[in-house]
């Protein structure tokens, strides 16, 4: 088991009669993307501001890399760096002036700054831009430029607040890459975001806020099984050619519940295949992609594709959200 390095146990936080947390126990590993997926209000950024100390828990306890930020927010904010939605630059000044200031806040001796100021840069993909005002930078070019502003002092874990939002997809892309790139080097990343594609994307765990409460956490392959347990599977597969008796011998293969072609205009993972192609959709009780490939293999059908349904992010969302928004007995704690 790795490292745990940010920890909480029954964390609360009220502001009067409202519970922005409630009952957090939550555990991230050294070296993986952790998300916090949830809706605005949901409860993230209150938990992030009381993880780095910037707001004190109400009820409960924290411990990042053994430290506690209520009592040790010096010692928290040494070990790391925090990307906010919104990264603050002085404008008038070049990127590479922006780090030389930073460096300066963190006793960084400018002789030691400059090469590893070039050098971090260069990662972020701002080597041509280092002595353009930031002013002038665009938005992804700026959140680059925070990256390379948290890497700066070194830190071991890494928390950034929707760091993706108002980037365009493109950017939003490679951003969510040089998240993975670091998470691969070693580095813990915290990431708070409300879009279910880029957390699913990149992120190893995923715990799911609703109102306060984490009610889900885990992979999200075991999110799958935790929210949509008892409803059948639907895959979707392309075989080339696929003859009469394979598809009478899908239809009556043990889990299988129906079989329906996919006409054109149904095909919601591209387009309407190539001529000879013919896309089926199996609802099934249970796992059957190994059996479907040994069927089709058996009557010489090359299978094009073959994918499970209706298992993303975004379907285990939607579930654990009603449930959780109804208040009809969503953990208030998760399972970390």
């Amino acid at each position: 088991m790795a490292e745990t390095v940010i920890q909480t146990r029954g964390l609360v936080k009220r502001y009067g009669d409202f519970t922005a947390v409630d009952g957090l126990d939550l555990e991230v590993r050294a070296g993986e993307v952790f998300g916090l997926l949830g809706p605005n209000g949901a409860g993230k950024t209150t938990t992030i501001l009381m993880l780095l100390g910037l707001t004190e828990p109400t009820e409960g306890s924290i411990r990042v890399l053994g430290h506690d930020p209520v009592r040790e927010p010096i010692a928290v904010k040494r070990i790391t760096g925090y990307l906010p939605d919104n990264v603050g630059f002085y404008d008038e000044l070049t990127g590479r002036q922006n780090l030389f200031y930073t460096a300066e806040l963190n006793g960084i001796a400018r002789r030691e700054a400059a090469p590893e100021i070039d050098r971090l840069l260069g990662r972020v993909g701002l080597a041509h831009a280092a002595d353009t005002r930031v002013g002038a930078y665009s938005r992804g070019m700026r959140q680059r430029l925070g990256v390379a502003d948290v890497l700066l002092k070194k830190p071991r874990v890494v928390i950034m607040d929707e760091p993706t939002l108002g980037l365009d997809p493109e950017g939003a892309r490679a951003f969510l890459q040089l998240i993975r790139e670091l998470a691969d080097e070693g580095m813990t990343v915290l990431l708070s975001s409300h879009l279910l594609h880029q957390v699913q994307a990149v992120c190893d765990r995923v715990a799911i806020f609703v109102k306060g409460q984490m009610i889900a956490c885990g992979p999200v392959e075991e999110l799958a099984e935790q929210a949509l347990s008892g409803e059948p599977l639907r895959l979707e597969v392309e075989f080339s050619p696929c003859p009469p008796e394979l598809l009478a011998e899908l239809e009556r293969l043990d889990g299988v519940e129906s079989v329906r072609r996919l006409e054109e205009g149904e095909h919601p993972g591209g387009p309407a295949p190539a001529g000879g192609v013919v896309r089926l959709e199996l609802v099934c009780r249970k796992e059957l992609r190994p059996e479907v490939s040994r069927l089709a293999a058996a009557h010489g059908a090359a299978v094009m594709h073959l994918s499970q349904v209706g298992r993303s992010l975004d379907d285990i969302y939607r579930r654990y959200f009603a449930e959780g928004g109804e208040g009809d007995g969503g953990s208030s704690k998760g399972a970390a």
